[in-house]
């Protein structure tokens, strides 16, 4: 391991005297460097060996550790090559001011861009026509987008709207709270739903994180100042890289 390398890594961190087993002890430590900034994104991690030799624990520990750090995202493998950082861009999220995507990685500083999975026109499903308030077989426009800010993958998001009020899906090109403000339909409030899921396969390959890692899956109605029903959208995002926040007051 070269100098530079093992500065990073603190030995002692790790005690037969805690009451946390070696592995829990490695993960939280490797975690900390991480989470501070010690180890950056993209960072390779010395080798099983290496490390077992570094912290004085088995490689059983060390492949344990970083099972841990993989499962929750901080971590990524690639066959052949190794062990990798990764430290995707961290974002707040209050929940309490209604924002597009576009418009909170913007105020952040950071360059939001969409990569389209697919736009369509067509016959809304039972859930979207509940949702919209719409009756059976009426048009939706379909907006599936992969969500990034400076360049790093944060979202998976596909938004069904009634066509009577975005009958073009091509008139999206940046932010759609944009788009709708301009044809003269502005978000006014919306109701969300959010759970924690994990990913599977193909959705953890869009974000570029492991299979199964975790993530908020968000249901989102949005509605306009009348009370109609504007949108429903279904997000996933990134469980390493989001944070919402929601603050309460007494009454």
């Amino acid at each position: 391991m070269s100098t530079a390398a093992a500065a990073r890594f603190d030995p002692t961190a790790l005690s037969d005297a805690l009451p946390l087993p070696l592995y829990l002890q490695l993960a939280r430590h490797l975690r900390g460097l991480i989470v501070e900034g010690r180890l950056t994104d993209q960072d390779a991690l010395p080798g099983e060996r290496e490390l077992a030799e570094a912290f004085g624990v088995s490689r059983v520990t060390v492949r344990k550790a970083l099972r841990e750090l993989i499962a929750e995202g901080l971590l990524y493998q690639r066959q052949g090559a190794g062990t990798f950082v990764n430290r995707s861009p961290h974002v707040e999220q209050r929940l309490s001011t209604l924002t597009s995507f576009t418009e909170d990685i913007g105020a952040r500083g950071l360059k939001p861009a969409s990569h389209w999975l697919g736009r369509s026109v067509a016959a809304a499903t039972p859930d979207e026509a509940m949702a919209l308030g719409l009756r059976p077989g009426a048009e939706v426009v379909r907006l599936h987008r992969l969500r990034l800010a400076d360049g790093t993958p944060l979202a998976i998001e596909l938004s069904a709207l009634p066509a009577a009020i975005l009958p073009d899906p091509g008139l999206v090109q940046g932010s759609l709270y944009e788009t709708l403000r301009r044809l003269g339909h502005p978000p006014f409030r919306a109701l969300q739903r959010l759970s924690a899921i994990r990913l599977p396969t193909d959705q953890a390959a869009l974000l570029g994180v492991p299979d199964g890692a975790p993530a908020l899956y968000i249901e989102r109605r949005t509605f306009l100042e009348n009370g109609s029903p504007l949108e429903f959208v279904r997000s996933h995002y990134r469980g390493d890289s989001y944070d919402f926040v929601v603050e309460l007051s007494l009454v």
